[in-house]
């Protein structure tokens, strides 16, 4: 068995040596779910834990890193919105705080950002949904690219993790490579390894763990469902973009298709303006998330889930799950070696 840790050891010596882990595992960062408790957990038991900094301001950021590097000395890292007003601010609020790690997500990110990063001696990790952008992204800067198919939770592309996989891996060599979206157990990370990464990221497994602070209610609705009830919205009216979030399918998810279909008849009849329609809908969700995650309402509030929450059936502690995921790689590993005489 030592053997064949050691070899699955080799196949993520990138990435370990990259995040500065035993384990090449991210922690996907998830607003309201991936705070100090989380992160700290997952760095603590070998991996590599991710703060989902969201909407909070540079002060809160700052707040939020000092209370996690209070629970572990191991690495971890700090996920920005490229979108975000005080995106600079943030950075700087990272830089103080000595942060290793940097993780640019939610769109293409100003070239002066990166350099920002990188100035103060951090590593910016990328997402890219798309070879041509991951070789931009590389030009740019980026010091590793993480590439999430449309199984994960949250907001999603269009195109599947295994496509993505296929389609990026064999042509990006010169920084590593992490692949997230649906990952919910060691053979799958077995898989993308062999392939070329360098690493994975996983979110909707570590939901439930023991020092997630997610309401009971929220983890409850994840341990209930299987991977068909997280799917992603729909979107009623090309007129009216909705931008594609997999959940899990509720009474909030029921209300959204209704005040879509409300506004759109709406504007048809000539009463509101397009733009004015258009924030209606997108508004329709703000605070969603928060609802549902810190005060438990799981029927009206965001059930943001990627397709692995099949592979979610009990409350563990991070560790025991991270263990599970090793387990699972290596007796992928040493059924092979036996098989092989």
């Amino acid at each position: 068995m030592d053997r064949t840790r050691a070899r699955l050891d080799a196949l993520w010596a990138r990435g370990r040596r990259f995040l500065g882990t035993d384990l090449a595992i991210m922690g996907g960062a998830m607003t309201w779910v991936s705070e100090r408790h989380l992160v700290a957990a997952i760095s603590n038991a070998g991996g590599f834990g991710v703060i989902a900094s969201g909407s909070m301001t540079p002060e809160q950021l700052d707040a939020e890193i000092a209370g996690t590097i209070a629970l572990t000395g191991k690495p971890f890292g700090v996920n920005l919105i490229t979108m975000h007003p005080q995106l600079m601010e943030l950075i700087d609020a990272c830089a103080g705080r000595k942060v290793g790690h940097v993780v640019l997500a939610g769109g293409l990110p100003p070239a002066s950002a990166l350099q920002r990063i990188k100035h103060a001696g951090a590593k910016a990790m990328c997402f890219a949904p798309a070879l041509p952008i991951a070789k931009k992204l590389v030009r740019m800067g980026a010091d590793a690219i993480i590439i999430e198919g449309m199984e994960a939770g949250g907001h999603i592309g269009p195109v599947s993790t295994s496509v993505l996989a296929q389609e990026i891996l064999p042509h990006v060599a010169e920084v590593p490579v992490f692949v997230a979206g649906g990952i919910g157990r060691g053979e799958a990370i077995v898989s993308y390894l062999e392939m070329g990464a360098a690493g994975v990221q996983l979110g909707t497994r570590f939901v439930c763990a023991t020092e997630s602070i997610a309401h009971p209610n929220f983890k409850k609705a994840f341990i209930r469902a299987a991977a068909r009830d997280a799917v992603p919205s729909v979107q009623l009216d090309p007129r009216f973009p909705v931008i594609p979030v997999r959940a899990l399918v509720n009474e909030g998810v029921r209300r959204f298709m209704e005040k879509q279909r409300e506004v759109i008849e709406r504007f048809t009849r000539g009463e509101i303006a397009q733009k004015d329609a258009q924030l209606e809908i997108e508004h329709f969700w703000a605070g969603a998330l928060r609802r549902a995650v810190i005060d438990g309402d799981v029927e009206n509030g965001s059930l943001m889930a990627g397709q692995s929450v099949g592979m979610v059936t009990k409350e563990q502690p991070t560790r025991e799950i991270l263990d599970e995921l090793v387990g699972q790689a290596v007796a992928l590993l040493a059924a092979r070696e036996s098989a092989a005489g």
